[in-house]
Order: structure tokens, then sequence, then C-alpha cells
């Protein structure tokens, strides 16, 4: 399925990442999933939120650089060998996976994978019409 993602550039300083966070639960949205990717001075803070929109508002009315993109999320069988068999179907139709991240969900015996991909909307067609 194709879902917005949200992606905060901030600097690597104590207490940025608390800060970002709460302006999200100030403003009423729920975090569903991040990955957070860093270097000395500054990282990008990926983001699945509840209502992309008002999120991406609130964080640039706090002066936040943010952009938004276009991910595929992809549940997956949570037993080994299970990303392996999706990121292998994606690789024989020649599809470039930029980065990911993932979650599990023990109750649903399932991992939610969320993948910048290099055409999102083809890729998705192929994952959905192999049954993900």
């Amino acid at each position: 399925m194709i879902i917005k993602q949200i992606s905060v550039f901030i600097e690597n300083r104590s207490g940025r990442l608390a800060e970002v966070t709460s302006i999200i639960a100030e403003a009423g949205c729920s975090i569903r999933a991040l990955s957070i990717a860093d270097t000395t001075n500054f990282g990008i803070l990926r983001l699945i939120v509840e209502e992309t929109e008002k999120a991406e508002d609130a964080l640039r009315k706090h002066g936040l650089a943010v952009s938004s993109t276009n991910v595929v999320s992809v549940r997956i069988e949570d037993k080994p060998g299970g990303l392996a068999k999706v990121l292998r179907l994606l690789s024989d139709n020649e599809f470039t996976v930029e980065y990911m991240y993932a979650f599990i969900s023990k109750s649903d015996n399932e991992a939610q994978v969320v993948m910048h991909i290099d055409n999102a909307l083809k890729a998705d067609e192929l994952l959905t019409k192999s049954g993900y």
C-alpha cells in the first residue's frame, strides 16, 4: 500500500528528538513508525503518522524543514525468510529499495515494512498482485 512519509531534518543535539515528537503529539497526531539516520551534525527523522498534513503543518510552524514522500508499506509474515522473499521479488523485477524500516505486531504475527522504492506505484502493483 502506498502511504505518506514525513522527513524532518533536525540538529543532532540532546533533546531535539523529544522536541520534535512533542510537537507532533501537541498537534494531536499519533506516530505509527519512525526511523532516524544521523551524522555528526544533523539527522533525518522519517515518520509515518496519522494525519500527515496536520503533523507537517505543526512542524513547519516550529521552523523545521519538512518534506513528504510516497513510500510502500508491506505486511509480511513474521518468520524467517519473510523479508528475503519480498526483497527477492522486488530485485527480480528490477526495483531498487533506497531505504527501509520495519516493526512487528505479534498479535497479527506480521511485520510491517516501510520501503522507499525507486518506482513506488509500480512496486506496489507488483506486491499487491503477488499477494502482499
